[in-house]
C-alpha cells in the first residue's frame, strides 16, 4: 500500500489535500449560507494547528457551523455546553474508583478528540475555562500528575455570544491569546436569510446533516499533507519584518492599552502562509498578511476606556494600522 494514503484511500500528496480542502467550503454551503470568511478561518486554522473563537449574535449558525465541518472531516469531535455549574473535570476527565479491582482509572473527558466545539465557552467559570489551557497550549492533560496526550490533530472551536453578559465570565487576555483566530459571525445579507427560509421550507433539518447531503471530504491523512506544505511556504526578509512592524504598531496606538504580544506576530505569519498555500502559491505576499490580520489580531489588543467610550473597535484600529505601516514591494 502506498503511505501516502490513508485507510478511506485518500492520497496525502499536497495538491490533492488542498483540493479536499477546498471541497470543505461547497460541502459546508450544504448546510450554512454564506459566511464564507469563517469557513475560510476554520480551514486556516486547521492548517496551522491553532484554535478558534466564534463571535456572534444568537441564531447565526456559529454551532451549525462547526458541526458542519466536522461532517465534512473525517475527524472525531466531541461537543460540551458550557454552563456554570460544569468542573474541570467534566471537560478533561477524571480517576474512577474500580471496585472490582480496587484500582482507580482514568476515564477520558470530552476534550480527548479531534475537534472539540466549546459551545458558549464564556458562560462557564474561569476555573473550568482554565481546564482548557494546558490543552490548548500543550495539547495534553495532566490528572492526578500524568500527563496524557491529546489526539492529532487537535482543535478547540469555542463559540460566544457578543451581546448578552448577565452571568458571563470574559475569557481573560491570557486564554484569548491562545486563539489562533476570532472569526466574527455577521448577520446574513437579504439574499441570504432568502435562502436560509427557503431551504428550511422545503425540509432542511439542521440536526440532520447526513440528511441535507454533508459527507466527509478530508481526513488525517490531507490534513497532514496540507500541514507539511504549509511548513514550507517560502516567507522573505521583507515579509518578516513587515508583521513585525504591524505588530509593533499596536503596541505604540495611543488607542490601545494591550497591543499585540511576539505570539500574535508569530500567528498573524503562520496563518499568512496558510491562506498563501490555499489560494496556491508557495510564497507569502503582503495581501496575504493583510487578509489575515483582523482574525488573527482582533482578539490580542485591550482598546483603552476613552477609545472605547467614543466607538472605537479593534478592527477599526488594526485596519488604521494597516493603512499607515509601509507595505513591501
Amino acid at each position: 500500500m502506498d503511505p501516502t494514503t490513508d485507510n478511506a484511500g485518500r492520497s496525502g500528496d499536497p495538491g490533492t489535500a488542498r483540493a479536499s480542502l477546498e471541497a470543505l467550503r461547497a460541502e459546508i454551503a450544504k448546510a450554512v449560507v454564506g459566511q464564507d470568511p469563517a469557513v475560510t478561518g476554520l480551514v486556516v486554522a486547521l492548517l496551522c494547528r491553532g484554535h478558534v473563537l466564534l463571535e456572534g449574535v444568537p441564531g447565526v449558525a456559529k454551532t451549525l457551523l462547526v458541526r458542519a465541518l466536522a461532517s465534512a472531516l473525517e475527524l472525531d469531535t466531541k461537543r460540551v455546553q458550557f454552563t456554570p455549574d460544569l468542573m474541570p473535570s467534566d471537560v478533561t476527565g477524571s480517576l474512577v474508583y474500580d471496585t472490582r479491582t480496587a484500582q482507580f482509572s482514568f476515564q477520558p473527558g470530552p476534550v480527548f478528540t479531534n475537534l472539540l466545539l466549546a459551545d458558549e465557552i464564556n458562560r462557564t467559570p474561569p476555573k473550568t475555562q482554565s481546564s482548557l489551557l494546558e490543552a490548548m497550549e500543550e495539547r495534553q492533560v495532566t490528572v492526578d500528575g500524568t500527563p496524557r496526550p491529546l489526539p492529532e490533530p487537535f482543535l478547540v472551536a469555542a463559540t460566544q455570544n457578543p451581546v448578552e453578559y448577565e452571568g458571563t465570565y470574559p475569557l481573560p487576555e491570557a486564554q484569548l491569546d491562545r486563539f489562533l483566530l476570532k472569526l466574527t459571525i455577521p448577520l446574513p445579507s437579504r439574499q441570504d436569510e432568502i435562502d436560509v427560509l427557503t431551504r428550511h421550507a422545503s425540509g432542511f433539518n439542521p440536526r440532520d446533516l447526513r440528511a441535507a447531503g454533508v459527507r466527509p471530504v478530508a481526513g488525517p491523512a490531507d490534513l497532514e499533507a496540507a500541514c507539511a506544505a504549509v511548513a514550507t511556504t517560502a516567507v522573505s526578509p521583507e515579509i518578516t519584518a513587515y508583521v513585525v512592524d504591524i505588530c509593533r504598531a499596536t503596541r505604540e496606538s495611543p488607542s490601545l492599552t494591550l497591543g499585540v504580544s511576539p505570539r500574535g506576530a508569530t500567528a498573524l505569519l503562520a496563518t499568512s502562509r496558510a491562506w498563501a498555500w490555499l489560494t496556491g502559491r508557495d510564497y507569502v505576499i503582503p495581501d496575504d498578511v493583510k487578509a489575515l490580520a483582523l482574525p488573527t489580531l482582533r482578539h490580542r489588543v485591550q482598546l483603552r476606556p476613552e477609545a472605547e467610550m467614543e466607538g472605537v473597535t479593534p478592527d477599526s484600529v488594526i485596519n488604521a494600522i494597516l493603512a499607515h505601516v509601509p507595505v513591501p514591494r
